[in-house]
């Protein structure tokens, strides 16, 4: 493998787990929602039901661990720790993007998490730009065959890939592509951001092309731009990413305007969300299941344990939300006037708009 390949892969590793890689200012726009208190629920909280069907398989909760790695011996190692405590807990997970084991097959092995976690619904992964740089839908099924997943997310980072001196920036025409893989590959498409948020824009398109699922990632989380300021070698690219460091579309923003523009079509909020009360006001807002990565890789650089106790953490929380918002389940979870709309500023809460 390349040794670029590797460094990158192993900088992204690093930077996340080293520095200080959030949004300076950008939040998730959660915060700015709140769920309604509910002193009489008149639910008990052990009959709390969280079980969601998404893709054929049944999660125990709505959440799955969003893609983050592969391609070196730590990555392979964090992947069979988030896989296991995936598998052990009932949720979902994303990999990395498996490009680098596309073109060095050698690298498969980084990603191949089947034989810790044979029932989980697992997503492929690759970079839908790579479909204007001689990819097919041949290599979208490699993908999806080398790991033995259930969908294949095609993820969207066109910010990234200016950022980064080795980036792709040649996207026009992608959109069609993305339709050839979502009419001829063998498993459903999913496509998602990774950290900047989809627009409404964005979302009717990728509806148009016949994506089966939409991963919103909005801002708020991981700043991208932040990780890339820690890559650069070069001044330049250090001052443009600075510059970008609070780009995008806070999480919630993302959400509520895509849900709004296509109501019926699976969604995914990720970006930022840290506690089960976070994807209990994403599923408020139009979501049907919620990604986590930031603190499962953290926990995942420890041990397989560290995550599986993580999710039960995420777990917890979210089910008493649920209990003390009188959501006996995820449907009653979307009820009217089960979020309301505050002031953003925690000292003020004369406003409330009823969701």
């Amino acid at each position: 493998m390349p040794e670029r390949h590797a460094q990158r892969k192993a900088d992204h590793i690093r930077i996340n787990l080293e520095e200080d890689v959030s949004f300076p200012n950008l939040t998730t726009g959660l915060e700015c929602y709140q769920l309604v208190h509910q002193a009489l629920p008149e639910v008990d909280l052990d009959q709390v039901q969280t079980d969601i069907e998404m893709l054929n398989k049944v999660l125990q909760v709505p959440l799955f661990i969003s893609s983050m790695t592969g391609g070196t011996p730590e990555a392979e190692r964090i992947n069979i720790h988030l896989a296991e405590a995936a598998e052990a807990a009932g949720i979902a997970m994303g990999l990395g993007s498996q490009r680098v084991a596309l073109e060095h097959p050698e690298q498969a092995r980084t990603f191949q998490v089947r034989r810790v976690a044979p029932t989980i619904l697992l997503f492929a992964n690759l970079g839908a730009v790579q479909l204007n740089r001689g990819y097919t839908v041949e290599h979208c099924q490699r993908a999806v065959d080398m790991v033995e997943a259930d969908a294949l997310i095609l993820h969207l980072n066109p910010l990234q890939e200016a950022l980064q001196a080795e980036g792709d920036v040649h996207w026009a025409g992608l959109a069609r592509k993305i339709e050839t893989v979502c009419n001829k590959l063998s498993v459903p498409v999913i496509v998602k951001e990774v950290g900047w948020g989809i627009s409404p824009q964005t979302a009717r398109l990728l509806a148009n092309v016949g994506v089966a699922a939409i991963d919103v990632a909005g801002g708020g989380g991981t700043s991208w731009a932040a990780v890339e300021y820690h890559r650069a070698a070069d001044p330049h690219l250090r001052r443009l990413a600075r510059e970008f460091a609070d780009w995008g579309l806070p999480t919630a923003d993302s959400l509520v305007m895509v849900r709004e523009v296509l109501p019926d079509i699976p969604l995914f909020a990720s970006g930022g969300l840290r506690t089960g009360i976070d994807i209990a006001k994403c599923i408020a807002l139009g979501a049907d299941l919620a990604g986590i990565a930031g603190p499962f890789l953290k926990a995942a650089a420890i041990s397989a344990e560290a995550v599986y106790e993580e999710i039960q953490a995420v777990m917890r929380s979210l089910r008493v939300a649920m209990f003390v918002s009188g959501a006996g389940d995820l449907n009653a979870l979307r009820d009217y006037g089960r979020l309301v709309r505050v002031d953003a500023s925690p000292t003020v809460r004369s406003r409330f708009h009823v969701v």
